[in-house]
Order: structure tokens, then sequence, then C-alpha cells
């Protein structure tokens, strides 16, 4: 009887280490893991600042702790790398991105070389679809040089790429804040150029200026969007998720339902919303030859390759060089990886009767892009931020907007959200229509025209 015993409570406590939850299982071996600052540099990954005030340990231990726990929940996520700032977003980003799996991996106070310590853990063990990296004010704050910092970056991107070729990266430059935080206005300039150096050429980064979309004239931050200069608010927080849609569109992640409201009767669509059937590179005219060489001359930073003769993509889904894709419905001039580059995709038609242009745009802060009617080009940008015209009332930034254009003998009056902004356009008597690329992302859509004979 009493073998008897013993054999049951062993085989009862057996059942008992067999049958705990997998979960709790991981959940006993995550709290095992040490999650400490390491306690000197020495060693470790990148260079310049690590933060260890006892204030920061605690944020830093227990961020990651929860990090680690929800590592399968996480998996395949677009995950978001940064500081307070990111980690101010909270966990569910407030709703901002529904229907998108997400992940918070932001810890206050944390510097470029903190989140490279961490990346590995924190990062690549959720396989992610695509980072969106914002990182580099606390360094500032630290006093790192902005060659320090974009190393730091650099060794980030390289550790992604290592892990996956083909995962984008979203770039979020560093946002504005206020000398009165050691973080003055031209060192948030020099650091942001530098970074954008370092990633230039780089087809699988996307550079977000989200400096210029919260600058104010000086500079800085503003106190409505950034009550202590620092940390936006709910106002800035929507700028932001505003500024990050477009792109996360044209990566497939938003937006993968195409618009398809009819257009007006008398009206025929320009794009088909699938291909660029009907569109295609011209060769570059004489003209613009001049002009591309006075500015390459100016800017040797510009690129501006040349076409040597028409060539048209019928059935094409982008161009060779993907600047220009059909997504969902959109006609998207991507951001160009050189930072600003010049070209142009052109309908293989032309229009010499009277017509009634109409579309659909949307542009990330500070892009530039244009529509040519005919031959002149009509700026088609992020007005507010990048002009020419500011003071437009109407106009949506980051978001959809209407442009018209009415073209009679000769002249072309324009409208953006029903606000003039070009009253008289001469243009000459037939040509195609066009649509620029220069920096920034613009997405075109519902293009379509009504001709008068």
């Amino acid at each position: 009887m009493m073998i008897d015993c013993v054999v049951r409570q062993q085989i009862f406590l057996f059942a008992i280490v067999c049958f705990v939850p997998m979960s709790t299982a991981q959940e006993t071996v995550t709290l095992e893991r040490d999650f400490a600052i390491p306690a000197t540099d020495e060693g470790l990954p990148g260079a310049g600042p690590i933060r260890r005030a006892d204030w920061f340990q605690n944020v830093w231990q227990n961020r990651r702790e929860t990090f680690a726990k929800r590592t399968t929940e996480d998996r395949g996520a677009i995950v978001f790398l940064g500081d307070s700032i990111t980690q101010g977003w909270n966990d569910d980003f407030g709703g901002s991105f529904p229907g998108v799996k997400v992940a918070n991996r932001g810890i206050s106070g944390d510097t470029t070389r903190g989140m490279l310590v961490r990346l590995d853990e924190d990062v690549l063990s959720t396989e992610p679809a695509a980072v969106v990296m914002l990182m580099g004010t606390n360094d500032l704050e630290e006093q790192a040089d902005s060659k320090t910092i974009a190393g730091n970056v650099e060794l980030i991107v390289d550790k992604l790429q290592s892990a996956n070729a083909k995962m984008p990266i979203v770039l979020c430059l560093v946002m504005p804040s206020s000398e009165s935080k050691n973080r003055p206005a031209a060192k948030i300039k020099e650091l942001n150029s530098t970074l954008s150096e370092a990633v230039r050429g780089d087809s699988m980064i996307t550079v977000v200026d989200t400096w210029t979309l919260f600058a104010d004239s000086a500079g800085d931050a503003k106190l409505e969007e950034f009550p202590d200069l620092l940390h936006p608010n709910a106002a800035g927080y929507a700028k932001w998720k505003a500024a990050l849609h477009p792109v996360l569109a044209t990566l497939r992640i938003m937006d993968v339902e195409a618009d398809d409201r009819p257009i007006e009767p008398g009206f025929e669509s320009l794009f088909n919303g699938k291909d660029l059937t009907g569109w295609g590179y011209r060769a570059t005219p004489e003209k613009m030859r001049a002009g591309r060489e006075r500015w390459i001359r100016n800017d040797t930073s510009v690129s501006w390759p040349l076409v040597e003769a028409d060539i048209s993509f019928p059935g094409k889904q982008s161009t060779p060089e993907n600047r220009y894709v059909a997504i969902n419905g959109r006609l998207v001039v991507t951001t160009p990886p050189e930072g600003r580059k010049i070209q142009q995709l052109w309908t293989t038609r032309e229009f010499p009767d009277d017509f009634t242009l109409r579309l659909e745009f949307r542009a990330t802060p500070n892009a530039d892009s244009g529509v040519f009617i005919r031959e002149p080009q009509l700026q088609c940008r992020d007005f507010v931020l990048a002009g020419p015209y500011k003071d437009l009332k109407n106009y949506r930034p980051q978001q959809w907007n209407d442009l018209e254009v009415v073209v009679k003998g000769g002249v072309a009056r324009c409208t953006c959200n029903g606000e003039v902004i070009e009253e008289a356009l001469k243009v000459p008597a037939t040509g195609p229509i066009g649509l620029e690329g220069d920096r920034g992302q613009v997405e075109y859509r519902r293009i379509r025209i009504k001709t008068t004979h």
C-alpha cells in the first residue's frame, strides 16, 4: 500500500509538470532572463551614450519584460522602434491603425545605442513585417554628435536588413524640440541631414519628413502640438499618423481596397487603377535638358535621369525603377531613395481639344510633384509646407484633395478643393498630361478627363 501511494504521488506530480500551460512556462522563462542595462559600455555594439539613471533602468527593464511576454503575440507586426515619443503613443497607438497589426517598442529616455543593444530581443524576435524608426533626440540631449548617432542608426539598419533584406523600413526624421530642452533647431537639422545622407540610395528605406511637418518658423516645436516642447499631444500624434498613412498604403499595409466610385458622365479614365496602360516616359526634350544641366550644376545632390527614347508601359504595374507604381487604384509617385529625383510620366495620348481634367492627390509632408498640362507644370505638392499655395483654406494635409483643370482656348483655370490656384495658366495648343516626381511621395487617383470638340 505504501509503495502504491508513492507511485500515485509521483504520477500526480509528473502530470502537474507535464500539463503546465505553455504560455505560463514561457512567461517563467521570460522572467528569468536578465533585461537589465549592461553595467558598462565594454563590448557593446555602437558608440555614444547609454543611459543608466535609476529611473531609466526601471523603465528599461519593465518595458523589456513586457515586450518579451508579447513576442509571440506581436509576431509579424509593424514594429515602431523609438524612445518616449514612440512609447507615449501607447501600445495600441490609440486606435490609429485599425486592421493593422502593430507593436510598440518605444522606451522612454532611450538612445540609439540602447536601441541597438536591445534590437535582437525586442524587435527581430518578432520577425516584423516592417519597422518604423524615430530616434536620436535623447542622444542630442546627451551631447552626442550627428555622425555618432547616424552611425548607430546605420548599424540598426544593417541588422534589420541582415535578418530580412526585403523588410521595409520607414525612417522618421527627428522631430523639432527646443534649445531649452538641450535640443536646438540647428543640431536637429544637422542630425536629420546626416541621417538622410546615411540611408541615401537604399530602396528599402522610406524617409518621412517629420521635422518639417512640425517645425515652426524658427525650427522649434509648437506648444499646441508639443506642450512640453518635446512630446506630442493628441494633435501631434494625429499628424504623425497622417504622415505615415500614405507610406503604409504604398507598402500595401493600409488602404488595401481600391476606390471604386464611378466617374461622372461624359468623363473617361486616364488611369485604370491596375497598371500603367496609357502611360509612359517620353524622350527628354532639349529645353528640359538645358534646365537639367543648370539645376544639377547648382545642386549635385539632385538626380535627374535622361530619357533617350519614348517608352510605354502597357500592362505593367510599375516603371522599371519602381518610381511610378499602380497600387489598389492609386498611381503612386514613390519617395525616391536618392532624396530628390526628377522624373516625368506622361500619357501616351495628346489632347488638342478643350478639356476638363479632374483628379485626387495625396502628398506626404513637404512632398513635391506636379501635373503637366500639355507642357507647363502645375505645382502639385504638400501645399501647406512646400508651397507655392500656402494660404489655401481648404487644403487637407496628408489627405485626399481634389484638383480640377479647365482648359479653354489655350488657357487653364486650376482649382484645389474649389479654391483657385491658377486663374489663367497659358498652355500650348496640344500635348499630353504628365505627372512629375521630385521629393517625397505623391499619390493620384480617379484621373479622368472630359474633352470638348
